[in-house]
């Protein structure tokens, strides 16, 4: 796998085996991406990558101007993967890994500016986890949301755009109702 574009466009890093995890194709990504530096996204942006896996969409974003990014990934072997590419990418000054469930740990924080969602196909549960999500958002932030279906109109959500790429649908979210915090601008250390 490669970094698409960006600082860090054409640097190669790992993807977890087996099928635990399903990374974002380059193309996918790509389209992703462009939609959101269209957007004003990225610039500067607090990025929380949920269901990290390689860590794929959040380097992405680091590559693209992002500020910092928080990876939240609970499988040992992907947590080992997106741990070595953040090293091997250089950019741990600017990244956080945390081990456990994506729900449990998305509430703790804040802020965030762009959530990058892609968890396993199989995945059902989006009404908790988008709750869970809202409480983290900067005003304006946007939720990409990877699936392996078409999530409709989510209560309290805003699509902003959904296309379908393969086996994936990506829809862009705004909440209804959006915190008034301010960005973070405390510092980032890899764990």
């Amino acid at each position: 796998m490669r970094i698409v574009a960006g600082t860090l466009r054409g640097r190669t890093f790992e993807a977890p085996s087996g099928d635990a995890t399903r990374p974002t194709t380059d193309r996918t990504r790509e389209a992703v991406f462009n939609a959101l530096a269209s957007m004003g996204v990225l610039d500067d942006a607090v990025v929380l990558d949920l269901f990290a896996g390689s860590g794929a969409m959040g380097l992405e974003a680091l590559s693209r101007g992002a500020r910092r990014c928080t990876f939240i990934e609970r499988d040992h072997r992907a947590l080992e993967v997106v741990r070595g590419n953040v090293s091997r990418l250089g950019v741990g000054d600017r990244s956080v890994v945390v081990a456990g469930d994506v729900v449990v740990n998305v509430v703790a924080q804040r802020g965030a500016d762009l959530v990058l969602v892609d968890p396993p196909y199989e995945f059902t549960d989006w009404d908790t986890l988008l709750s869970a999500i809202s409480v983290s958002l900067a005003a304006d932030a946007v939720v990409v949301a990877e699936s392996g279906r078409d999530l409709g109109s989510p209560a309290g959500w805003t699509v902003v755009r959904s296309k379908r790429y393969g086996r994936t649908w990506v829809t862009f979210l705004r909440a209804d109702v959006r915190t008034s915090e301010p960005r973070s601008t405390g510092t980032v250390e890899s764990r």
